[in-house]
């Protein structure tokens, strides 16, 4: 005899998957960052130095997939009439894109070889090809988040994680060279593509011609979401460039070792973006899940923030040890400043769930003022200060805006709200 399904069961099950979706993706970062480490250890500074910069320009290429995931995640958490629809359509979008992508870094790999530096078109091209399999992942990530199958998306993230620091490192050992790591990275990049194959591979027929879901539609919605976390990326990455203009050596140093505090607690909370997000794009539940989202995010960085106080020497173990040892009482700073990144990266997501539209002139506008500010600026505290108090400013707007506008009247599921 089949159990009946009550409230409280509901609750529980969505409590459990919850927590397996906050254990998988902090188990992704985790395993992220301590393939890093070892591949700085392993290839040795100037090689270091080559893989990072392949790194970076891969996490730009990344908004592109991040883009189709947030257009599959919010347009199936709205019209559950059209999920097969969605789901066919958002996969050969995902397809058409990722190999334009792949097929443009392809033509650019002399370019990418100079402007990173590399010394060498191999190594180029290992980034160009590597960027298809990212790009592919982003469609299906959505269709899960979407459809809030939080089991499979867990699979999912570890698959990103634990398989790229495990076969990752084997490679490295066997050739310890920047062209190795980066290879890495991109077969790591394989395994959640081939769990995400695996989960969606008993699709449902779509029943019908779907205007409002056609790849044309789909395709601007992706890009208008690629730009708007482009300009969070901006943002929250433009300090370190500043420290390194306006700041000597030394402070620079200190100041990128209390930025690896900041990502800590940018990373830390990163299920709770994943999971709230269908919900932010439904409009009856999405000031509740907002407002939660935000206070469970803000409780857990006030902790972080004490730790960091109270427990400042342990945590300098892990952004540098004794030789940044006069950044240790700015620490909570840092741990504040990568709370507010947090919540502003909740922000963010509300504005792609809610597909707004002028929210994302503040956005360029916050990262035009801490630009111009930050330049003025000659003392790492001052930085420190600057980068918080932009930051900040932008979430303060930007939680007013969106409360007063998910108080309004609900809009259509699918219409981008110009107000914004």
């Amino acid at each position: 005899m089949r159990g009946v399904t009550t409230p409280g069961s509901v609750r529980t099950r969505r409590t459990f998957d919850g927590s397996a979706v906050a254990v998988a993706t902090s188990v992704m970062n985790v395993a992220t960052y301590g393939f890093t480490m070892l591949a700085a250890r392993l290839i040795g500074p100037s090689q270091y130095g080559a893989f990072v910069a392949c790194l970076s320009l891969l996490i730009v290429v990344q908004v592109v997939a991040l883009g189709l995931q947030a257009t599959a995640a919010r347009r199936i958490a709205v019209d559950q009439a059209n999920v097969g629809a969605i789901e066919h359509a958002i996969l050969a979008l995902t397809t058409k894109v990722s190999l334009a992508v792949g097929l443009v870094l392809c033509l650019l790999i002399p370019a990418i070889n100079a402007l990173l530096n590399l010394d060498s078109l191999v190594t180029a091209a290992v980034v160009a090809v590597s960027a298809v399999p990212l790009t592919l992942a982003g469609g299906q990530a959505g269709i899960l988040q979407g459809e809030r199958r939080w089991g499979a998306l867990a699979v999912f993230y570890l698959a990103g994680g634990i398989p790229r620091l495990v076969v990752g490192t084997a490679v490295i050992l066997w050739r310890p060279d920047a062209t190795s790591a980066i290879l890495s990275v991109g077969i790591g990049y394989l395994f959640p593509l081939a769990v995400g194959w695996w989960a969606l591979r008993h699709r449902r027929t779509p029943e019908g011609a779907t205007p409002e879901h056609s790849a044309r539609a789909m395709l601007l919605e992706s890009a208008h979401n690629a730009q708007v976390l482009f300009a969070y990326f901006a943002l929250s990455s433009v300090d370190i460039v500043l420290a390194r203009q306006v700041l000597d050596e030394h402070d620079a140093g200190l100041y990128a070792a209390g930025l690896i505090m900041a990502k800590v607690m940018l990373f830390l909370p990163q299920f709770v973006v994943v999971i709230a997000f269908p919900d932010m794009a439904t409009p009856d539940s999405r000031r509740r899940a907002l407002v939660r989202s935000l206070v469970a995010v803000a409780v857990l960085g006030g902790i972080a923030v004490v730790a960091a106080e109270v427990l400042s020497g342990v945590a300098m173990v892990f952004v540098g040890g004794s030789d940044f040892g006069e950044v240790e009482p700015l620490l909570w700073v840092f741990a504040l400043l990568g709370t507010v990144l947090a919540m502003l990266q909740l922000q963010v997501y509300a504005v792609l769930a809610r597909q707004g539209r002028r929210s994302v002139l503040l956005v360029w506008a916050a990262l035009v003022a801490l630009v111009v500010l930050g330049s003025r600026i000659d003392t790492l505290d001052g930085l420190v200060a600057v980068v918080v108090g932009v930051d900040a400013a932008l979430l303060v707007v930007l939680t007013a805006a969106s409360l007063r506008i998910a108080r309004q009247a609900p809009a259509a599921p699918l219409a981008a709200d110009p107000v914004a």
